[in-house]
């Protein structure tokens, strides 16, 4: 059958073809969740629980709690329907956080993995968003503990943080391309949130260190670029030169946007909020970051 006239039968629901169905209900699973694309979701997003979406939800739960408490007396009922209360949402995120802890949490490794719902089993699977849990503020300052004690030697680069580990990404091949969301490369998103979540567990001297790894990358590459702000780095190599996938926004000299990439942007503005005035003078003089914060 032509290309066209498979489609045409296929959008239109005359053909079953359960391989390709998986395919995109794989892909636009991996899509909706933000990490279009990586090797830890390709081709099994639909069957994950996977660990930033639950901690995303209940910082959400937890949020709501607060807010009706501390703005409402504890309850609000909106247009006569059902009284939403803090209580109710508190509920909310305590049972989530005991089925994390049941289904997605590794005792051995001490850390959060994604839940594969098909296989029942946990994807070892490193990668940066084993820091969310530490910025929902759902873990015990001793689980936070492990949690950086595992990760952070895996995910921790010259550049900030990669977005998973290399061994986790594992060997690149036709079979097995290169992800943009990935080993080596470093996102904006996972800066901040690693920050923060460090920070909330009073872990300063990391934060400190990494904040100042990436804003180090991001100037030296603005210097050296005519002021580029890209989307993503390869924290690796402390470099705009990404070209996995869909290349890098922002660095093609045939497209280089005056106002910098979104995120990017912001997190040098967070980052830059969150180090004391003496770190910003010597990164400002482009000290390397071993020179100002030594591991």
């Amino acid at each position: 059958m032509p290309k066209d006239e498979f489609e045409k039968a296929y959008r239109a629901g005359r053909l079953s073809v359960p391989d390709l169905d998986a395919y995109f209900e794989h892909d636009r699973s991996m899509r909706e969740s933000g990490h279009d694309t990586s090797n830890r979701l390709e081709g099994c997003a639909a069957d994950l629980v996977t660990v930033d979406l639950n901690a995303l939800l209940y910082k959400i739960e937890t949020d709501c709690a607060d807010i009706l408490h501390g703005e409402f007396a504890d309850t609000l009922r909106i247009d006569g329907g059902t009284p939403e209360t803090s209580a109710a949402w508190k509920g909310k995120a305590t049972l989530r956080r005991e089925r994390m802890m049941r289904y997605l949490w590794n005792e051995r490794h001490g850390a959060f993995f994604d839940y594969d719902v098909t296989h029942r089993s946990q994807r070892r699977y490193v990668c940066a968003t084993a820091f969310y849990p530490l910025w929902a503020g759902m873990v015990s300052r001793a689980e936070a503990d492990r949690i950086v004690s595992f990760a952070l030697p895996l995910l921790e680069q010259p550049g900030g943080i990669a977005a998973c580990d290399e061994q986790s990404r594992g060997p690149i091949s036709p079979d097995h391309p290169q992800r943009q969301w990935d080993y080596p490369f470093g996102w904006a998103p996972h800066q901040i949130i690693t920050w923060q979540g460090l920070l909330r567990y009073g872990r300063d001297a990391d934060a400190q260190r990494l904040i100042t790894k990436w804003l180090f990358m991001m100037t030296l590459n603005a210097v050296q670029f005519q002021g580029t702000i890209p989307e993503k780095f390869d924290v690796v190599r402390q470099s705009h030169e990404v070209y996995a996938e869909y290349g890098n926004v922002g660095t093609a000299f045939a497209y280089i946007t005056r106002e910098g990439f979104g995120w990017t942007n912001a997190s040098y503005q967070i980052g830059c909020s969150l180090l004391p005035p003496a770190i910003l003078e010597r990164l400002n003089d482009l000290c390397p970051p071993a020179w100002i914060v030594p591991e």
